[in-house]
């Protein structure tokens, strides 16, 4: 296991933003002198874009400070040439290391790659006698656009509604959403995908960020609600701005307080602990919505692994911290295996 074992020369190259991490710069060697924890190493494969929004320099500068190295993984050599790493994303060097974290296993990250799948653990939740966690009803249409009315009409689902594309593989294609008003546009919508019917909320979305027990809220605007003039004198398909971006922020937002009320501490926390335990994973978002007029019924329509953190308020404290904890539980089991 590597707690306290220094970067060589090759990994500290790896290190995102040398100017601002080597210990061989002026800033670098007072941050490095201030080191005290056992040093951390975490290996990393992500995408350029992922890479831009996530390793951002105030994360990088407070995770030196704290001991942690970020080392970019080589996808091009064999991962038993690297390292050694103590938090790492790669299931193979997992199986011939066990005693290395890995954020977070494959498998359990691919089922939330399909929309379909990706709802099932929460369609049975009961995490309260006071609140209601559950989905929109959903269909899913693999192909035939034609078909598409039939399905709707034999399901029972209600119009307005969303169509999401069925696969989420971390393009921008995958997250645009529509909305579809009436049943005539439904051939004209572009299988596979989900179809969720659409509930009314108030125009606010509750993005809750999870990091290992950690929980953050953010409001963000969403669609806003549809009434019976809007199904009138609506036709055709809308394609659904993001929210996901920080600026559909709605924190500071001048809302009615029954629809700026975020959900209840206690419920989320519960979320939290069932979906981490039912998943089997550490890192990764829920879209919340509460249903206009219903204050304690609330719809999650979207889970996303590994989301935008960087979008997140004081995300670089929260996630150093995660990473403390867990190499200092890495070396507790060290020395008691010792």
């Amino acid at each position: 296991m590597r707690l306290h074992g220094d970067v060589s020369d090759g990994e500290e190259d790896a290190v995102m933003d040398p100017a601002l991490l080597s210990s061989s710069s002026p800033n670098g060697a007072a941050v490095a002198a201030a080191v005290s924890a056992p040093r951390l190493v975490v290996g990393y494969a992500l995408t350029k874009k992922k890479v831009k929004s996530f390793l951002q320099p105030k994360l990088l500068l407070l995770a030196r400070k704290k001991g942690i190295s970020f080392v970019s993984i080589d996808e091009t050599h064999p991962l038993s040439e690297q390292g050694p790493f103590d938090i790492i994303l790669h299931k193979d060097y997992h199986e011939v290391h066990p005693e290395v974290t890995v954020l977070d296993p494959p498998n359990a990250i691919e089922h939330l790659n399909n929309r379909q799948s990706m709802l099932e653990e929460v369609a049975d939740l009961n995490l309260s006698s006071f609140y209601e966690v559950c989905t929109p009803r959903q269909l899913v249409i693999m192909k035939d656009p034609s078909s598409i009315p039939t399905a709707v009409a034999m399901a029972g689902l209600t119009l307005p509604l969303v169509a999401k594309p069925l696969v989420v593989d971390g393009t921008s294609k995958s997250h645009e959403l529509s909305l579809a008003y009436d049943e005539a546009s439904l051939s004209m919508l572009d299988p596979p995908l989900v179809l969720q019917e659409f509930v009314n909320h108030g125009g606010i979305l509750f993005k809750v960020y999870i990091i290992g027990e950690a929980i953050q809220v953010v409001r963000r605007f969403s669609v806003p609600d549809v009434n019976t003039y809007d199904l009138l004198n609506n036709v055709g398909i809308y394609r659904l701005p993001r929210v996901s971006c920080a600026a559909a922020s709605a924190d500071h937002a001048d809302l009615d307080p029954r629809i700026a009320e975020l959900p209840p501490r206690p419920l989320l926390e519960k979320l939290s602990r069932e979906l981490r335990s039912r998943l089997g994973l550490r890192l990764f978002n829920v879209d919340m919505i509460r249903e206009l007029g219903a204050n304690d019924r609330y719809y999650i329509i979207d889970i996303n692994y590994f989301p935008g953190y960087g979008k997140m308020p004081g995300y670089e404290h929260i996630f150093t911290d995660f990473l403390q904890s867990l190499g200092q539980n890495n070396y507790k089991r060290s020395l008691s295996e010792g």
